[in-house]
């Protein structure tokens, strides 16, 4: 697939299209053609599976056309729908006495920060990459170094869908089935929800968003790992100082967590940072050697590093909520906080 190629089937694509509408005399069909061209497994995705084999900067310009064709047809599916609506209701009918009162809608602030995060990941040179929310166990905890007697395993702490499958618990799996798809080098971020069975409180919930890294090549070292997640720090809260604490995780050795200063009292003490004058964001580490070796990576060619935040949480942080909550309640007097 070339850049060149792809544009002759952007214009074959078009055409077609312009004949399938042209006949649509019904909302039925109109549905039916929505489907075949932009639904899960229409056309449009076919063309855009194609591009997976460009180079990152052919990508980009294929990725910018193929998103001007979505819009295209988008568009043009909306005005046949608004035509047929007024065919079917006999012409376009207004109600000038009715009360009009025009209020602007505004982003949630969850997606807000996911969309910031995913920003900085971009242009710190990282691909997204997502994956199911129903996974194989095995990608979600074999492959990952935990092995079958972890607590995790155990259907109180896992959501288990059926024998074998699960509600993903992390974005971790779509590390996994990006390295056996492809080898080294891999930059990758994982953003999506995942399930928890935790109980409902000021700051947890059983469903939320995650995003993890993955970075892998030869000789990727610490440094690389604390660099870029300072860099991020410094993106998402401003001038903050950093500092990294040693943990344990399975799949990375050695295991990490970071925190921030806090941005709320500057590290003079506050109930956010539970008077400590730091706040802790992310947990990450080098990417244990026998994930590599799970993945068929030969053993000690490649390093990397990954780490993974919770958008909830980084969100609570940025704008100072209390009550993780907040979130999900339909509560338009909180929505008006954020612009």
């Amino acid at each position: 697939m070339t850049r060149i190629l792809l544009k002759d089937q952007i214009s074959r694509l078009k055409d077609q299209f312009g004949s399938d509408i042209a006949v649509v005399s019904n909302l039925d069909s109109l549905d039916e053609l929505f489907r075949k061209y932009i639904g899960r497994n229409g056309l449009l995705r076919d063309l855009t599976s194609t591009i997976k084999d460009l180079s990152a900067e052919e990508k980009r310009t294929c990725g910018t056309e193929l998103n001007q064709l979505k819009d295209f047809l988008t568009s043009k599916l909306e005005e046949a729908k608004m035509t047929l609506k007024r065919k079917l209701e006999g012409g376009e009918k207004i109600d000038y006495t009715y009360p009009f009162s025009a209020q602007t809608g505004r982003e949630h602030p969850l997606y807000s920060t996911f969309e910031e995060i995913i920003t900085i990941m971009e242009r710190l040179g990282f691909e997204i990459v997502e994956g199911p929310e129903i996974e194989k166990e095995e990608y979600n905890f074999d492959f990952l170094n935990i092995p079958k007697e972890h607590p995790s395993h155990d259907i109180w702490n896992t959501f288990y869908v059926s024998e074998g499958k699960v509600l993903r618990s992390h974005t971790s799996p779509v590390q996994v089935r990006t390295m056996l798809s492809k080898k080294p080098p891999i930059k990758i971020v994982a953003p999506g929800k995942v399930y928890r069975p935790d109980t409902v409180d000021a700051g947890h919930l059983p469903v939320f968003h995650q995003l993890e890294g993955l970075y892998v090549d030869e000789n990727v070292t610490l440094p690389h790992l604390k660099g870029t997640l300072e860099v991020l720090a410094m993106q998402l809260f401003g001038e903050v100082e950093t500092k990294f604490r040693a943990s344990f995780f399975p799949f990375t050795e050695p295991s990490l967590e970071m925190d921030v200063s806090c941005v709320i009292c500057k590290k003079k003490g506050c109930p956010t940072c539970r008077y400590s004058g730091w706040i802790e964001i992310l947990g990450a580490g080098m990417v244990n050697q026998k994930v590599f070796k799970n993945v068929g990576y030969p053993e000690n060619k490649y390093s990397g590093f990954a780490f993974g935040l919770g958008i909830e949480r980084i969100t609570m942080i940025k704008y100072q909520i209390q009550d993780i909550r907040y979130l999900i309640e339909n509560n338009f007097r909180f929505l008006k906080h954020f612009i």
